[in-house]
């Protein structure tokens, strides 16, 4: 895919190119002006106590831990041990501040606006010394987030309750926590030529193939937007095909989730302001891979994962086969439910296909109805506007009860997929086998179904054919497939991933 870059703007490049000055009013003002004097930016100048030099404490209000700015840098400087000379020479001062005075961790020195600029913003202190042209940058980070809760679009009945917040420190912490491995990597890139996100690849050093980390990479450094402010844009940038209405990369709330995929030899992609994590690649059978499966007895893992598979055969043909065999194959269907449907269409005005695409359309107008209204009262308005206007369209004799059936079990079926992504993928592709059904009845089916089937296998996702382990055939694979083998038989990482360490030693693979 062909991307187009975006030039900078000039006053942009050169403000961020300016150096530090040794006077410490032309540097205060220059940042100022820079930040075009907002009211939340925050300076306190005093001079260090001891000596005649003039400093200052810079930060954005709202950004930084108020009480670790006072007692850690203003009350260290200020309140300097009697007993300790100070010494005069500017560079040498600053020295001493830096390794002595202030108490932080993360404490490093800095020459340019742009460094200041990018750590001011995300919630970094600066200290300014009149006489040198350098500054002291301290990580201060306390702006309020958002407590660790259960994912609301992953529910488990068994498994743990936390989900990824979004502040991304928190959601590294998460994954160190399961996976306690010295070889847990964390490459940080930046994002947004604006807004500079952090955006942090998670993976297991030893197990990845180094190509397909060295191809994630590029495709991130790649990247060239002014913001991205959810990891969707990060997707639909780095996938394979955008012309593709399959996914190519599964997003998540569950830190278990993306833990177990780190451990297969997968990747994670983490971005600053969201909850939701993508993981790469995905393949057509992650699809169908919930965390339950690994969680329960792998007897009840195997069902659940068949039930799933006959759920998106129903999503996605159930209605198209109704129209074909009620339009043009009706010596295929068993003569007492032949006269049944008749009996029920029998005043109906429309042809199947319309019936069906009316049904369709509404159930879809009432799912998204109840994803935006308020969580109180959107199961009910979809629940209730269901049942009543099916009843009603019933009664009306604008469609029939058959129809209503078929288009509730179709909804019902795209519900238990549990890849959000990948469900409204199987609800769009519904459409084509209905149309195709209409025009050329079973031949129709077919012929779509054929041309999906050829698309899935060209497709890839981060390099790694979507179609794995079916086609490229991993037969070693599929014990972790349409079934789910025992636990203790499930010893080797995915074939697909050519991961460098093929044992695994996290039995399963979660997604």
């Amino acid at each position: 895919m062909k991307r187009i870059k975006k030039q900078k703007s000039k006053n942009t490049e050169e403000d961020f190119s300016i150096e530090l000055v040794k006077e410490l009013d032309k540097n205060l003002d220059n940042l100022k002006n820079m930040l075009d004097k907002p009211n939340d930016l925050v300076i306190r100048e005093f001079t260090v106590r001891g000596t005649n030099h003039k400093c200052a404490v810079v930060f954005i209000d709202g950004l930084i831990d108020t009480n670790l700015v006072n007692n850690n840098i203003l009350k260290n400087v200020q309140i300097v041990n009697e007993r300790k000379q100070l010494p005069d020479d500017v560079t040498e001062l600053l020295d001493e501040i830096h390794r002595e005075i202030i108490s932080i961790c993360d404490l490093k020195k800095a020459k340019t606006l742009d460094d200041i600029s990018n750590a001011l913003l995300y919630g970094s202190t600066i200290f300014y010394l009149d006489g040198i042209d350098q500054v002291l940058i301290m990580d201060t980070k306390g702006w309020e987030t958002r407590a660790i809760e259960e994912p609301m679009s992953e529910s488990v009945i068994r498994g743990p309750r936390e989900g990824f917040v979004e502040n991304i420190r928190t959601n590294m912490v998460l994954i160190r926590r399961h996976i306690q491995d010295p070889n847990l990597h964390f490459k940080t890139h930046h994002v947004g030529r604006r807004s500079k996100r952090v955006l942090v690849v998670g993976y297991l050093g030893g197990v990845i193939h180094p190509d397909f980390l060295k191809e994630l990479n590029r495709r991130l450094e790649s990247i060239d937007m002014d913001d991205a402010p959810e990891s969707g844009y990060i997707e639909q940038w780095i996938e394979d095909s955008f012309l593709s209405p399959f996914p190519q990369l599964l997003n998540t709330e569950r830190p278990d989730t993306a833990a177990a995929a780190i451990v297969q030899g997968k990747a994670i992609i983490m971005l600053d302001g969201t909850p939701f994590v993508l993981i790469a690649p995905l393949t057509l059978g992650n699809a169908f891979q919930s965390p339950e499966d690994y969680y329960e007895r792998w007897t009840i893992g195997s069902a659940l994962r068949v039930l799933r598979y006959f759920a998106a055969f129903i999503a996605m043909f159930l209605p198209s086969l109704y129209i074909a065999l009620v339009s043009y194959h009706q010596g295929m269907i068993p003569s007492e439910l032949a006269f049944s449907i008749a009996a029920t269409r029998d005043g109906v005005p429309f042809p199947p296909f319309v019936e069906a695409i009316l049904m369709a359309i509404t159930m879809e107008l009432l799912r998204e109805a109840g994803a935006r209204l308020p969580k109180t009262i959107g199961q009910t308005i979809g629940i209730v506007g269901g049942l009543v206007i099916g009843e009603a369209a019933v009664l009306a004799g604008i469609v029939s009860p058959v129809m209503v059936v078929v288009v509730a079990l179709t909804a019902i079926a795209s519900f238990a997929l549990p890849a959000y992504s990948v469900a409204i993928s199987f609800r769009l592709v519904r459409f084509f086998f209905m149309f195709s059904a209409a025009v050329l009845g079973l031949y129709g089916i077919i012929l779509v179904y054929i041309m999906i089937n050829i698309h899935i296998v060209n497709l890839k996702s981060m390099g790694v054919p979507f179609s794995s382990p079916f086609a490229p055939t991993f037969l070693k694979d599929w014990k972790d497939l349409v079934l789910r083998a025992p636990i203790p038989t499930l010893t080797k990482r995915p074939g697909y991933l050519k991961p460098s360490d093929n044992t695994s030693a996290n039995k399963g693979d979660t997604k």
